[in-house]
């Protein structure tokens, strides 16, 4: 199994837009370190059977250019908030390179929120050439085992403060963005889970995502053998996390090609 990192920043990236000279508001990051630049927070996941992309976030089409992705055969969303959304109209690109649909799992709440925003998305193709986005919305909920692009594909429900977002296991892979709270269930599902890719945006206590500390506290109790933070914010410097963090967790980066068995 092959998972790139298509972005690992928090929902304003980093740098933000700003700073002193308008290039930039870096925060605690070094700007010289290449790898505390950040588009929105992505991953693609595949097995021999094309790719799962999970989520479309503003910065997709760069992001499949810079990874030298382009083959897409579905999509799941773990919510609708605008940094894993407003990338929708790139999905076209997608579409023609299959030449057909693509299928999006998501909760209903998401899926509502989608067509509310992006009605035009799940027209059905009436066209040739796609030169509109055209998805099949799949309806999925926590606790739900489903195959996706030959890859069998667990779902967990996390607390994101205000709202509800969708973890995932695959095989020894697991995956949790945007949370601030993970119940029993989701560490039950998690649990023997090899590497995990998991939400960190700063470090100091956050109404809506995890922050370092808990993420510690979190690693403490599931003890994956390899743990990469994304969805990191301003304070995440790349160097200063190399040399707090313990053996077996390390800041992602944009671009990141993980590899497991």
């Amino acid at each position: 199994m092959r998972v790139t990192l298509l972005g690992t920043g928090g929902s304003a990236g980093v740098p933000m837009i700003g700073g002193p000279d308008g290039r930039g508001d870096w925060g605690a990051c070094d700007p010289d370190e290449p790898r505390n630049r950040r588009t929105r927070t992505s991953i693609a996941v595949e097995a021999g059977q094309g790719a799962l992309l999970v989520d479309t976030p503003p910065d997709l089409r760069a992001q499949l250019i810079n990874c030298g992705i382009s083959r897409i055969e579905a999509i799941l969303y773990t919510h609708a908030h605008a940094d894993h959304i407003t990338g929708i109209d790139d999905v076209r690109i997608l579409n023609r390179i299959i030449d057909r649909p693509l299928d999006a799992f998501a909760t209903e709440w998401t899926l509502t929120e989608l067509k509310r925003r992006f009605d035009y998305v799940f027209k059905p193709v009436d066209h040739v050439g796609f030169f509109r986005p055209v998805l099949v919305p799949r309806p999925i909920a926590p606790g739900q085992t489903l195959t996706i692009a030959g890859m069998e594909v667990q779902l967990f429900d996390q607390d994101h403060g205000f709202s509800r977002t969708l973890g995932l296991r695959i095989d020894g892979f697991g995956y949790s963005t945007d949370a601030v709270d993970l119940d029993d269930a989701a560490f039950a599902t998690l649990r023997g889970v090899d590497t995990w890719v998991v939400g960190c945006f700063q470090r100091e206590p956050h109404r809506t995502h995890a922050w370092l500390d808990r993420v510690l506290g979190w690693v403490e109790r599931l003890r994956p053998r390899r743990t990469v933070l994304t969805h990191m914010g301003t304070d995440m410097d790349w160097s200063w996390l190399i040399g707090q963090l313990p053996p077996g967790i390390e800041p992602g980066h944009d671009g990141q090609l993980l590899t497991l068995d």
